[in-house]
């Protein structure tokens, strides 16, 4: 089959996190599908740091592999180490992160891809999109093909006009060592597209050999570490790698200080926004004067390789300052470096010009997914690349969009704050975006997700079967606990042992597993629910789903209840031709902003800045209400 008298279903522009996710699920729903990328021995490659997960990123992972993802399989299959973090908070802050062998991450990534029918593979670099009106009908490249498409999903991560910042040295690059890619945000802005640019960076990868680790503090994994995926083809680690914590200090902060007016980020030269939540280490000693030292990471890049990653001192500063600075560091004195650190800016397009399907709303069967719509990290990118793909393959096969709601995912919080709210900075997720996080856990993504999966033909019958048994499993325990009673000779010496309160007469088991003081591990030497447990073969991740309900079903009803009253404004649909401008009750800001944004619904709309509740009781009204 020729490139030159094919149309594919979907065209995947760029092979990174939201490409590789986006192929996979196009493919896997039956598209024909082409992955376009620059370099194909860098499909899916770890950019900036050598881990997945973390802090709300942990669950959209979570999330992706319910969904019937790769993110979560190629993580548990490349981690190095496992944390879950937060484990003292409550359930909802749970997240879960792993650090990744990065070379084996991008192996592992392409041979998944390979192994995926109905997916096939170009090497080149798309510089121009086609249209026919109104729509995309394919992509040019740099050697001059012309591939049709019915649709294409842009994810062009970084390259996007890339220009990498070393101090006063500035050259294109869309990452270290690869050229930058030109020509798609001409087209599109030809075309009415409002584009703009943001800012990232990375810091430098030294030699591990040459670190003095004795003036550093251990950050081993779990003792006992889990895994991402919820199939049983991953395995939990056995054996894992540390990674270490170090710290700035106000000598190292006056060495940067140093080469600030050679810093392209305060001379004028960076004019675009950078991550807030991920702040090089110059804006940190900047912006934080008043903090004596800042927590610098030390994170191996692989089971094998000595390259480290030095999470925490990402900077642009000159190569002389940077080498200065970091050797003031405890454990970094005689530091080697493999490559210094820096920033890039590129272009991105504002996601209020996207539809919750993520496809834009100017071009039809266009898509776009990642770093293009302003987000940050690998995770965000992935989620948003899973969704794009779906959506081009529903798109092909005339079905309906597959969009998740705020109370659904993370990953419908994720795209709804990027095409009602837009960005102005790059985009990172946190637990405090969700206002439902403690329905969307880690631990249930699957019984959230996998089911809708299912029933588009993504997740297989494998991971349906496995929630099924989950969900039937985790039930019958709850009520198995809500029967049985317990004596206070079963019962009194446990809470003894916990200095608390004591009982004078049987109780069911379920009012005493309620008590915050207790785990469920307090409760495995009654025998009755011990042998219960046994020949039922309870397994740890349901015992979690147990004690999670025990502890917080108050919480979790009293926010299904609030869900519930969201839905019923999400089903108050707004026509696409309403014309806001003839609703003179409506605020100018809420007119202006209506208009650009165009909401689906009277929920979306109540979610735009500047649009007032006395705004939404007036477009109740007009939508008779």
């Amino acid at each position: 089959m020729s490139l030159f008298n094919t149309t594919y279903d979907v065209i995947v522009v760029g092979g990174g996190h939201a490409g590789s996710e986006a192929a996979a699920a196009s493919a896997n729903m039956g598209a024909h599908t082409l992955l376009i990328t620059m370099n194909l021995q860098n499909i899916a490659q770890m950019s900036c740091n050598p881990a997945m997960g973390g802090i709300a990123k942990g669950q959209i992972v979570r999330e992706i592999d319910a969904l019937g993802g790769y993110s979560g399989i190629v993580t548990d299959k490349t981690a190095i180490q496992f944390k879950m973090l937060n484990k003292s908070k409550g359930p909802a802050m749970w997240s879960p992160r792993a650090q990744s062998d990065r070379m084996q991450f991008a192996e592992c990534w392409r041979t998944m891809l390979e192994q995926t029918e109905n997916l096939d593979f170009y090497q080149d670099s798309v510089n121009g999109l086609v249209f026919d009106g109104d729509k995309i009908i394919g992509v040019k490249t740099a050697l001059g093909l012309e591939i049709k498409a019915k649709t294409v999903i842009v994810t062009a991560g970084t390259f996007l006009n890339g220009l990498i910042h070393i101090g006063e040295k500035t050259f294109g690059g869309g990452r270290a060592g690869e050229g930058a890619s030109t020509g798609i945000t001409e087209d599109l802005v030809a075309k009415g597209f409002e584009a703009g640019r943001m800012k990232t960076g990375t810091p430098p990868r030294v030699d591990g050999r040459s670190l003095d680790y004795s003036k550093m503090t251990e950050q081993p994994g779990d003792d006992a570490p889990e895994k991402f995926s919820y199939l049983p083809v991953t395995k939990p680690l056995t054996k894992q790698r540390s990674c270490y914590l170090t710290y700035t200090n106000p000598e190292v902060h006056d060495l940067l200080r140093e080469g600030f007016e050679r810093s392209p980020m305060f001379n004028g030269r960076i004019k675009s926004t950078g991550p807030r939540y991920c702040p090089s280490v110059e804006d940190k000693i900047n912006r934080f004067a008043e903090k004596e030292r800042h927590q610098i990471f030390v994170e191996p890049e692989g089971w094998d390789t000595v390259e480290i990653y030095v999470n925490g001192f990402s900077t642009s500063l000159p190569e002389d300052i940077q080498d200065k600075a970091i050797r003031s560091i405890p454990g970094f004195e005689n530091v080697k470096f493999f490559r210094y650190g820096y920033a890039i800016e590129y272009d991105y397009f504002p996601p209020t010009q996207l539809k919750h399907n993520l496809e834009t709303k100017l071009i039809e069967n266009l898509f776009f997914a990642g770093q293009i719509n302003g987000t940050t990290g690998y995770e965000e990118a992935a989620a948003q690349g899973l969704m794009a793909g779906v959506n081009a393959a529903l798109k092909t096969q005339n079905k309906e969009p597959f969009i998740l709601k705020r109370s659904e995912a993370y990953i419908g919080v994720l795209i709804d704050d990027l095409i009602t709210k837009g960005t102005e900075e790059p985009y990172r997720m946190f637990t405090s975006r969700a206002e439902y996080r403690t329905l969307l856990r880690q631990d249930n993504a699957d019984l959230r997700l996998t089911e809708k999966s299912y029933k588009l033909g993504l997740a297989s019958q494998e991971r349906m079967d496995r929630v099924e048994e989950k969900k039937n499993k985790t039930q019958n325990l709850i009520d198995y606990i809500k029967g049985l009673s317990v004596t206070k000779e079963d019962i009194n010496p446990i809470l003894e042992e916990k200095n608390l309160a004591t009982i004078n007469q049987s109780m069911k088991l379920y009012k005493i597993a309620a008590r915050p003081q207790l785990t469920f591990s307090d409760f495995r030497s009654i025998n009755k629910l011990e042998n219960y447990i046994q020949e039922n073969e309870i397994d740890n991740e349901i015992i979690e789903q147990v004690e999670i309900h025990l502890k917080y079903s108050g919480y979790i009803e009293k926010e299904k209840n609030n869900a519930d009253k969201l839905n019923r404004l999400e089903n108050v649909p707004i026509p696409s031709t309403f014309d806001y401008s003839k609703v003179k009750s409506l605020s100018y800001e809420a007119r202006e902003k209506l208009s650009k944004i165009q909401p689906t619904s009277i929920s979306q709309a109540s979610r735009i800045s500047g649009v007032s509740p006395s705004d939404i009781s007036v477009l109740l009204v007009y939508m008779g209400r």
